[in-house]
């Protein structure tokens, strides 16, 4: 059996075949468990039909076995799916701006759901490092990328150096980010409005030595024009708001970069 992914990009059409094994489908029933879990908020289970977790992490190729980085989790969104699926065979490092405080002690009140999870101090460009050199098999990141950038392109670039240093070769970097306009100019466009171009994004990765393996429109939104910013979208919008609210989360790339092998 076999699932076909296309994605668009403003640089290349991207195919993906990928053959459902065994694995695929412990992974899937895995993540299914996880998205469920009882742990989840309902305001966290609510955002489900805009985020899609189970059909981002299976475009990653998220196996229960593998070691995996995920920056700048915030509050956890994310992490409460990520740390049940790898409790048991792999492992699941934070990489966060402070190891202390309301996420790690979330972490560390449910052991029995998350597992014993590691939290490394990443503050890009100052604090990058992930691990071992070739330690990871995914590192992810969900709608930050536009933080860095907003800070400098130094930064965003430290963040990719960073990735790809730590993974092994063969290695995925999993983005979901914010879009923009294609071709918009990167910095103004993601100060003011939290967005980055697609065209941007890929260009990044490939200048840091990844190869695009996948672009998919699993979280896109064809209600968002893509010239609000962010914030006035669910889930920040002002309630007051009918029309801002009738659109929806915002719409967002989702990119599978690789680190190629020797």
């Amino acid at each position: 059996m076999k699932k076909l992914i296309v994605g668009m990009t403003g640089l290349v059409a991207v195919t993906c075949f990928l053959s459902v094994s065994a694995s695929d489908k412990g992974a899937d029933t895995a993540l299914h468990q996880a998205v469920a879990g009882n742990w989840r908020s309902d305001a966290h289970k609510a955002r489900d039909q805009y985020r899609h977790p189970v059909e981002t992490l299976e475009f990653f190729g998220l196996q229960p076995d593998m070691t995996v980085v995920e920056l700048a989790p915030g509050g956890g969104w994310y992490t409460e799916i990520l740390a049940p699926v790898l409790k048991d065979h792999g492992h699941l490092i934070e990489a966060t701006g402070k190891t202390t405080g309301k996420f790690a002690d979330m972490l560390q009140a449910d052991k029995t759901t998350f597992g014993d999870v590691k939290l490394v101090e990443f503050s890009p460009p100052a604090k990058t490092d992930l691990g071992a050199p070739g330690s990871a098999d995914m590192v992810l990141t969900f709608r930050n990328t536009h933080d860095w950038l907003n800070e400098s392109e130094a930064e965003l670039d430290s963040v990719f150096d960073a990735a790809f240093k730590v993974l092994k070769a063969g290695g995925v970097l999993g983005i979901e980010e914010h879009r923009a306009r294609p071709y918009s100019e990167a910095k103004q466009s993601s100060a003011a409005l939290h967005r980055i171009p697609e065209d941007y994004m890929i260009e990044m990765g490939l200048k840091h030595g990844f190869v695009l393996a996948g672009a998919s429109e699993i979280n896109a939104n064809p209600k968002d024009d893509e010239t609000v910013n962010v914030h006035m979208l669910p889930p920040d919008w002002d309630s007051k708001d009918a029309k801002l609210k009738a659109i929806g989360e915002s719409d967002r790339m989702t990119l599978k970069f690789v680190k190629p092998k020797p």
